[in-house]
């Protein structure tokens, strides 16, 4: 079964599942929320801090990204923490591609700084314009 939560997502990336499948079955939960509230309450809940930076950064990012993109209303606050951002930049051209290595040319940290959206770059993210990109556009909301 595909995360319903973004809190359960990180909970099965604790426990072993992958971070480069993981948050994407997420993503395609969260699309499918059949209301803006069944999608708030999927970022509601703060997941579990996992010890690697970068990740817990890219969490609340995630988290406020959704929020805006999908016109919530509000982003919760556990999004903002201090744990949920980075004291360094992570230029990274895939977002769960990779988390130890960065193979990025000048040029290409370049266009990810300028391109990032600012819910990472606020977190010291850089990555690309769209970075959860599905290959299908978000469901249509029951009102």
């Amino acid at each position: 079964m595909r995360p319903d939560t973004l809190a359960e997502a990180v909970e099965r990336i604790r426990l072993g599942a992958s971070r480069e499948v993981t948050p994407d079955e997420f993503v395609d939960m969260f699309d499918l929320a059949p209301t803006i509230e069944a999608r708030y309450i999927a970022i509601a809940e703060e997941p579990a801090l996992t010890n690697d930076r970068r990740f817990d950064a890219l969490v609340g990012a995630i988290a406020e990204y959704l929020a805006k993109q999908y016109r919530l209303g509000r982003v919760p606050t556990w999004a903002s923490g201090p744990a949920r951002s980075l004291d360094r930049p992570w230029h990274t051209s895939s977002m769960f591609i990779d988390w130890t290595r960065e193979f990025l040319t000048d040029a290409m940290r370049e266009y990810l700084t300028f391109a990032s959206p600012a819910e990472f770059a606020s977190r010291n993210i850089f990555t690309e314009e769209r970075p959860l990109r599905r290959a299908r556009g978000p469901q249509p909301l029951k009102t």
